[in-house]
């Protein structure tokens, strides 16, 4: 019951995703974070099989890391984006990933962005976007109250609502959120939201 869900703001771009860590009906821990810092002004937010979504990140974060390593500039979003659209289509040929991707980055030239792609190699430029059984309610209370002049403030405040409706209408809802901003500062961590705490339990 994966959620996942971003949009942009006025100069930022905020992602969240749920820290549920799941296998068939087995919860292994609340505190996984699906959130990748690609680099200081990147973040990929991703959903679908655990293997797949670690290794596939990983690998997107160190070909970005290498691109600046050998030519001294760092990729654009939108240059990777459209480098991980490529290897998600490359791959779709022969080993395909079960993996969907919400890409949010800012750039001085263009501004804040986010870029939606699945794991079919679909890319699009999106203002908000979402994956996950999660999206049947982040999209449509997104479409109803998103506005692309939102301050910080008013985004986090949608984001709350978006979390809000997953914990009250999902039959499975994942109780623990993660949400991280990017805006000209930079990429990080703006809060985690959570309703269960992971407990330590005695051996028996």
């Amino acid at each position: 019951m994966e959620c996942v869900f971003g949009l942009v703001g006025n100069g930022f771009s905020i992602v969240a995703a749920d820290t549920s860590a799941v296998n068939s009906i087995l919860l292994h821990k609340n505190n996984e974070d699906k959130i990748m810092l690609l680099d200081s002004h990147k973040l990929v937010a991703a959903s679908g099989e655990p293997g797949d979504r670690v290794q596939f990140t990983e690998y997107v974060q160190k070909n970005v890391s290498l691109y600046k390593f050998r030519n001294g500039i760092p990729l654009t979003t939108s240059a990777a984006a459209n480098f991980t659209r490529g290897e998600l289509a490359t791959a779709l040929r022969k080993n395909p990933y079960s993996v969907n991707i919400l890409m949010a980055g800012y750039d001085n030239e263009s501004g804040a962005s986010l870029y939606y792609i699945d794991y079919i190699a679909t890319l699009h430029k999106v203002d908000k976007g979402a994956f996950g059984y999660g999206s049947y309610f982040s999209l449509s209370t997104m479409d109803r109250h998103y506005r692309s002049d939102m301050s910080v403030e008013e985004a986090i405040e949608l984001v709350d609502k978006c979390i809000l409706e997953i914990r009250s209408r999902l039959v499975v809802a994942p109780p623990n959120f993660v949400i991280k901003i990017v805006d000209k500062e930079g990429a990080r961590d703006y809060a985690w939201r959570q309703s269960v705490q992971d407990v330590t339990t005695a051996a028996v």
